[in-house]
């Protein structure tokens, strides 16, 4: 199986311009292709996994990539996917982000001469002299068509800025420059940014003629990975400083029934033809799916030696009821009243609810355990000494801290 019909197979590809010539290209490795990656903060999360194991895939069948850091659109901000305007970030920020981003991006993809590229698009967008942008390439944009597009469209009702209204053109410069100074003739992205992926292949065609079509070519995978990688309303980060082995690990472990063989045929590296016979399992095989699926993705990210060692001790813990090596929840003396902490407290600083109403929920519904034993009354206190020495707190069977006072 080549390539291209590996990324059917598993079910990646959304839309595309151009079938054909992108089979070629992909399945050929003649393809220089780019993916951005905007620095909204310090850490890459588990919402990338998508874009990153695409990349890893494609240079292992001998494509180029582009990993495009986003240091001039992040000033900006990406209207897609949201219902209010992304929090202004100062340069300073957004370089330090970038310089994190870098980082990670080095354990999925080989960089250097004649492989991959990394480059930052503040090198081009910042230095634009704003009449001269406006006049080579606004005048191949139609507003009609721009506020047609999906991600304008859902913004119109609480009101579009006219800073993020200028997104859509950045991002297709970023094509347009890429095509022009480093070969780029493919661009992947989420399925939310069709139309702003159409217009970079549209700028390149109208500045530069008919016959650069066959080189400016979309591809769009599914816009599925920037919806992983949430739990509780917290973001699970690739950092191990914000989110460790341990606890990467068990989010994917926690995976739905549903979902987990659609994660294992996207974002893991196990053969196709592995993961058909995958598909027949059901019931308990699903939680050794599971397994795999979180052993997988936490060697990629955290290697084999600490994904092994996450595997072991989530085993322990629910072999044994102990605590193990729980990831830990410090919680400060300054928050103690009365040289104690209440149930409903307790869960909601350790990160296991969002807040005090869904603890209140937990308890009563008989979801919450301490050292083993079954929580029942919400006005159950633990003493500041107790805390000292931890305790193990679960919500349900998958979920867990140990509860340190620091």
């Amino acid at each position: 199986m080549q390539i291209y019909e590996e990324l059917q197979a598993r079910g990646l590809i959304a839309q595309v311009t151009d079938e054909s010539l992108i089979r070629d290209l992909v399945n050929n490795g003649k393809a220089v292709f780019y993916i951005g990656f905007d620095c909204t903060a310090d850490s890459l999360t588990a919402g990338h996994f998508m874009a990153l194991t695409l990349m890893k895939r494609l240079q292992m069948a001998g494509n180029k990539p582009i990993a495009l850091i986003g240091g001039g659109t992040t000033m900006i901000g990406d209207p897609s996917g949201r219902t209010d305007m992304r929090k202004m970030l100062t340069r300073e920020d957004i370089e330090h982000n970038a310089e994190c981003f870098k980082r990670q991006m080095e354990k999925f993809i080989e960089f250097g001469e004649g492989k991959a590229q990394m480059l930052n698009n503040a090198d081009w967008l910042l230095d634009l002299n704003y009449v001269d942008m406006l006049r080579e390439v606004g005048a191949c944009f139609s507003v009609n068509n721009m506020l047609r597009a999906e991600c304008y469209k859902q913004r119109m009702e609480k009101g579009l800025s006219f800073l993020e209204f200028n997104y859509m053109i950045m991002q297709s410069y970023d094509f347009y420059y890429l095509f022009k100074n480093h070969g780029c003739n493919l661009q992947f992205g989420g399925d939310d940014q069709w139309s702003n992926m159409l217009g970079g292949t549209e700028l390149i065609r109208r500045k530069l003629g008919k016959d650069a079509n066959a080189m400016t070519i979309t591809l769009l995978t599914d816009s599925q990975g920037k919806k992983m990688g949430k739990t509780a309303g917290n973001a699970v980060w690739l950092d191990p400083n914000k989110t460790s082995p341990y606890e990467f690990y068990q989010y994917w472990r926690n995976v739905g029934d549903a979902d987990v063989l659609k994660c294992i045929r996207m974002l893991t590296f196990l053969p196709i033809e592995q993961i058909q016979e995958m598909d027949k399992w059901e019931g308990s095989q699903l939680n050794r799916a599971k397994e795999i699926l979180a052993f997988e993705l936490t060697k990629l990210v955290h290697g084999e030696e600490e994904a092994a060692k996450a595997e072991a001790d989530a085993k322990a813990l629910f072999a044994s009821g102990g605590a193990g090596d729980a990831p830990i929840a410090t919680i400060a003396e300054a928050d103690l009243v009365d040289g104690g902490m209440d149930i409903l407290t307790i869960l909601v600083k350790a990160g296991l609810v969002p807040s005090k109403s869904e603890a209140r929920r937990a308890v009563e519904q008989g979801g919450v355990t301490v050292e083993g034993e079954k929580v029942t009354d919400i006005k159950t206190v633990y003493a500041g000494e107790t805390l000292k020495n931890g305790l193990l707190v679960k919500r349900g069977k998958k979920s867990f801290k140990k509860v340190v006072l620091g």
